[in-house]
């Protein structure tokens, strides 16, 4: 089921000339604008979504009957729950926090993996968690409950392209790691990090994708010691950050 259905309706704009007005005057607020398949007239609505490069989804209209108790007219806004931060002010700030690392994930969808990750890196003093526009999990309700908080606090950048934000950060000499299976992939145990630096974790179903992997200086991966498939992402995630907190502090204790 696409649609999650929302306990604070501040998330949720219902309505044909209120989503509107949000598209032309305030598109940048928008994560998804939901349509519902058997509704007519709604081409100008779809239209505006393409010409202000907001994403779109066709729904039955029996989900937004249940997300919104009211009268949608067969259309509803899901407005972004926080802020996006700005990737300059965010990378400015990387050295002072207290494991100055960017979490990037590429195309991680599900919410409980987010929140779980935003719990796991705020806890651990992380710098800022960057997730791309589309193909993401929604920061709402169900990655917030995961993230027990974390996300209230922790800077958040939501990248138009993510390639091209990881490009930026390569731009300001930030060493940008990926997480990878690959048995060429350096071995987290015997790899030294350099921080400030980046860490970018792939999707549940492919891992890194083949764009965002070549602009990773380095691959990582987690050595087993028995033989499993793979490893949920917020599970690599936590052990790949632990290990980066535990250098981090161990650098910090013998200056």
């Amino acid at each position: 089921m696409f649609a999650e259905k929302s306990k604070k309706s501040e998330n949720i704009v219902p309505g044909r000339k209120p989503v509107a007005e949000l598209l032309q005057e305030n598109p940048q607020r928008i994560d998804t604008v939901l349509v519902a398949r058997e509704e007519g007239g709604l081409m100008g609505i779809i239209t505006l979504c393409r010409q202000k490069r907001v994403r779109f989804r066709l729904v039955p209209r029996s989900e937004l009957d249940r997300m919104i108790p009211g009268a949608h007219q067969g259309v509803a806004a899901r407005i972004r729950p926080a802020e996006c931060a700005d990737i300059d002010a965010l990378l400015h700030a990387m050295p002072n926090a207290p494991l100055p690392v960017l979490l990037a994930l590429d195309q991680v969808q599900d919410p409980g993996n987010v929140g779980t990750l935003a719990r796991t890196l705020y806890s651990l003093g992380g710098a800022g968690l960057m997730v791309p526009k589309d193909r993401s999990a929604y920061l709402g309700g169900h990655a917030a409950k995961a993230a027990a908080g974390a996300l209230a606090h922790l800077p958040v950048h939501v990248a138009v392209n993510l390639g091209r934000a990881l490009d930026h950060v390569a731009e300001h000499e930030i060493p940008i790691y990926g997480a990878a299976a690959h048995h060429d992939a350096h071995d987290l145990w015997k790899l030294r990090f350099r921080f400030p630096c980046a860490l970018v974790l792939g999707g549940e179903e492919r891992g890194l994708r083949p764009g965002i992997q070549s602009r990773c200086h380095t691959l990582v991966r987690i050595p087993m010691g028995r033989s499993v498939d793979s490893l949920n992402v917020a599970q690599a995630g936590a052990i790949l950050l632990g290990e980066m907190w535990r250098q981090i502090n161990e650098y910090t204790a013998g200056d």
